[in-house]
């Protein structure tokens, strides 16, 4: 059997009935374009993890098929528990002899650095939003102030918002991808995680502006484009523009999550509230992303410590 042919069973009887559907739409397109191309047309019998260790040098190096640069440490690391994951299967099943695939190497991931917006920056956003005649640029403030992951907003309708309680309920999630003609559509799935299931009080400040968004929007999505649903490309361009507008420099979307993170620890939000709220699967994993955002907090509590000392001991 050809590795591509047990790829292709693997992922239909395998993948798509027991995991995510962005999942599988993702190993899907990895396999696809990454994948097959290299090693599809080998002997499943035949792939040793010095095949791999090969190909996995192939892609750090030159794996992108149209710029001929190498992929990043992140998606390597994913094609890597593709390979890893199909052989496994294949081995439980009798149909290769051994598995040791988990002699691979993997690339050392590089940590992300967090990037946030200043406190001018964010203002200069929220005044760009405010100005926009755009309803749907609301969701880059709503974002600011709940901090809200893209997909998680662009899924969100107008049921998840209680205004009497003043809560919004996060229960979706999506993404862009394909349907099964091959055309690209967004898909709404279940969140990302157990604990991204959550939810957000809604600053009463902001209960105003968005029962008087409602009034006028005419979709059941809270962000749209009129009645038509945005995609995450799209409305990541539309953030980039608006950017670029206001002349700030180039942020991901996800900036605005960070930022929000930030600023709520800088208020003196506490990590356990904060890490639900982001949906976190443990405060840890709070802590761990935005201890940088603490420093200045750390130091003001320092100081309120070093007012008990007193100087004329030392006068």
């Amino acid at each position: 059997m050809l590795y591509k042919e047990w790829l292709n069973e693997w992922l239909n009887h395998y993948i798509k009935t027991s995991t995510k559907m962005r999942t599988f739409t993702r190993y899907t397109e990895l396999t696809k374009l990454h994948i097959i191309p290299y090693l599809g047309d080998i002997d499943i019998i035949k792939i040793s993890p010095i095949t791999c260790q090969k190909y996995i040098s192939f892609l750090l190096s030159s794996g992108n098929l149209k710029t001929k640069e190498g992929l990043s440490s992140n998606m390597v690391n994913i094609i890597i528990t593709i390979i890893q994951s199909s052989l496994n299967t294949a081995y439980s099943l009798g149909i290769i002899n051994q598995y040791n695939f988990d002699k691979i190497k993997r690339p050392k991931i590089k940590e992300k650095q967090i990037e946030c917006f200043t406190l001018i920056e964010q203002k200069k956003i929220e005044e760009a939003v405010l100005k926009d005649k755009r309803i749907k640029m609301i969701g880059i403030l709503l974002c600011l102030y709940t901090g809200l992951r893209i997909g998680e907003l662009l899924a969100l309708e107008w049921s998840d918002v209680d205004f009497k309680t003043g809560i919004i309920a996060v229960s979706k999630n999506c993404f862009d991808g394909k349907d099964e003609e091959g055309k690209y559509c967004r898909i709404i799935d279940t969140p990302k995680t157990i604990t991204s299931k959550r939810e957000i009080p809604i600053a009463k400040q902001l209960v105003p502006l968005l029962k008087n968004i409602k009034k006028i929007s005419k979709s059941q999505f809270i962000v749209s484009n009129g009645e038509k649903e945005i995609s995450i490309r799209s409305y990541q361009k539309s953030f980039e523009l608006l950017l670029k507008k206001i002349k700030l420099p180039p942020r991901g979307f996800h900036s605005l999550r960070h930022t929000f993170a930030t600023r709520a620890l800088e208020c003196g939000m506490d990590v356990k509230t904060l890490s639900e709220i982001l949906g976190h699967k443990n405060p840890n994993v709070t802590l761990n992303r935005y201890a940088h955002s603490l420093l200045s907090h750390k130091k003001e509590m320092m100081n309120k410590l070093g007012n008990y000392y007193d100087k004329k001991f030392t006068e």
